[in-house]
């Protein structure tokens, strides 16, 4: 060999050597987590997001979050994708408790472990899910039944809910609010009348649309009991406008910043709080405490604390 062709093969072998080292310092070292939630627009599921992604680093995994905002469908593709990019694990707040199904079978039939947090999944492929973290949202609804009564006082009256029929964590909060409001009027105390069930998506513009058709339809309505603080704020505007904001007492859900200050300005009466932050580093301990070989819960709820004006 002469010494050009020497020399140009050793400069060609330093390059390929020089590619391969890009590619290793290119190539993910760590497992990935594939998180879609309900919606970014919610600061709720940020904050899940947010604390999954530092709690899953400390276990060294990666979390790629993205937002399904209330499309399935659109979720459904998020999870395909997830496939391709070979993700460890899939995390899904559903968009759809029933819909959500054929993702979470589609992800386990390629060997994907699914967990989902903050909403269920209620179709039959629940089955293959690991782990659901999740609010008790029953005991939640509960506590927001109290506190409505509370407000209402010894006069009992007309009251409405605002409620998101998609989401299974927004049923179990209004299954446990009913069951309050049932034993109250069964103990014989002043009457309270659940006179409306209107849909308000979760968001602040349904929420006002909602509240708005309620006082036309029931100009003597007492109470709302609103499944999450963005519908809460957007029905207390409505009853700003509307002339009826001393008249309608509300209870929200979610205890939020922005919830937590209505309250302290007396424009909501009550909260049962939630703990996004404990959701999300709950459900990446338990991805970690599953990948390590341990046996997990099928289900783990966080009780929710009740946040009032005194408070």
């Amino acid at each position: 060999m002469t010494t050009k062709c020497l020399c140009l093969t050793m400069v060609a072998l330093a390059g390929l050597l020089a590619a391969g080292c890009a590619e290793d310092k290119a190539a993910p070292t760590r497992p990935v987590i594939g998180l879609s939630v309900l919606t970014l627009t919610n600061p709720f599921f940020q904050e899940i997001a947010d604390n999954m992604q530092k709690e899953a680093a400390k276990h060294g995994y990666d979390v790629v979050v993205v937002s399904g905002e209330f499309d399935a469908a659109r979720q459904q593709n998020q999870v395909k994708d997830f496939i391709v990019q070979k993700a460890a694990a899939i995390v899904l707040c559903p968009c759809d408790s029933k819909a959500v199904g054929p993702a979470i079978r589609e992800a386990h039939d390629a060997g994907i472990a699914v967990f989902t947090c903050d909403i269920a999944c209620l179709a039959s492929e629940s089955q293959f899910v690991v782990t659901h973290i999740a609010t008790d949202n029953y005991a939640g609804g509960k506590q927001a039944a109290h506190a409505l009564l509370e407000a209402l006082g010894d006069t009992g009256g007309k009251i409405a809910i605002l409620d998101y029929r998609a989401a299974e964590s927004c049923l179990l909060r209004v299954a446990g609010f009913k069951e309050v409001i049932r034993a109250h009027n069964r103990g014989g105390g002043a009457r309270v009348e659940i006179v409306a069930e209107l849909p308000c998506g979760g968001v602040k513009d349904q929420g006002y649309k909602a509240a708005e058709d309620l006082v036309q339809a029931h100009p003597d309505l007492a109470g709302i009991f609103a499944i999450n603080d963005p519908s809460a704020l957007g029905a207390r505007a409505a009853l700003e406008k509307a002339d009826k904001d001393d008249q309608v007492k509300i209870v929200g859900f979610d205890g939020q910043p922005e919830g937590k200050q209505a309250i302290q300005q007396g424009k909501i009466y009550a909260d049962p709080v939630q703990y996004p932050d404990r959701i999300g580093r709950e459900t990446a301990r338990i991805i970690a405490r599953y990948f390590e070989g341990e046996k997990v819960p099928p289900q783990i709820l966080i009780p929710t604390g009740l946040y009032r004006g005194k408070n």
